[in-house]
């Protein structure tokens, strides 16, 4: 039937764990690169202070 596994309250192996967290890590310092660079130009266009 089903396969019972051990590992954290999320259900993950410290590898998947491990290699979620990694692509996470990645994916958000992009998402704050972009919005940095987004605020950026912004800024550079129409300054708001």
């Amino acid at each position: 039937m089903a396969e019972h596994r051990t590992g954290s309250l999320s259900g993950l192996t410290d590898n998947e764990a491990r290699e979620f967290h990694g692509i996470f890590m990645t994916s958000f310092i992009g998402f704050t690169a972009i919005a940095a660079v987004a605020h950026v130009l912004v800024w550079m266009w129409r300054p708001w202070l």
